[in-house]
């Protein structure tokens, strides 16, 4: 069965030079590095209290809203093996002030950290190469990905464009 999300949240915590990933233990991109983050619930006020919600849940982090960085919004155009296509909407937040102890849990294992600038692009999801390194480098952007099903392949290049405004909800 194949998953439909349309908003959603992710999430690099960050120390220093490195940034923490895990890798997903379930559905799209199972096995490979990831940041935290998911879906927007029913319930969360924000894309921000989603992030604040899922960094707890997935590895035990404590982050404040005031400390998330808005980097990047991402719109993953999706085509499902049916044909029909969906757009999820990740907003992408950088966090580098955060407390507690990262850990392993069912939906994220072995949290590692790396150099940002030697991230395992290789074992990340296909788009994540073009867009994840910009967002240690550049100021916040937009960007849309086109993907296959179960996104396993791009249908063409990534595009990107500045965010003239840095706004906290999205534009």
């Amino acid at each position: 069965m194949e998953k439909t999300l349309t908003d959603a949240t992710l999430c690099f915590v960050l120390r220093g030079p490195e940034v923490l990933l895990a890798r997903k233990a379930r559905y799209i991109g199972e096995g490979l590095w990831n940041g935290y983050g998911g879906g927007i619930e029913e319930g969360d006020a924000s894309p921000e209290e989603a992030t604040i919600r899922e960094l707890a849940e997935e590895c035990g982090v404590i982050g404040t809203l005031n400390d998330l960085e808005k980097i990047a919004i991402v719109d993953f155009n999706n085509t499902k093996s049916d044909g029909k296509k969906f757009t999820c909407r990740v907003h992408t937040y950088l966090l580098p002030i955060w407390s507690g102890q990262p850990r392993e849990t069912e939906e994220m294992l072995e949290p590692t950290w790396f150099h940002r600038d030697a991230l395992p692009l290789g074992e990340m999801m296909l788009a994540d190469r073009y867009w994840v390194p910009r967002i240690f480098k550049e100021s916040p952007f937009y960007a849309q990905v086109w993907y296959g099903p179960k996104q396993q392949t791009l249908l063409k290049d990534v595009e990107f464009s500045e965010l003239k405004k840095y706004l906290r909800t999205g534009i």
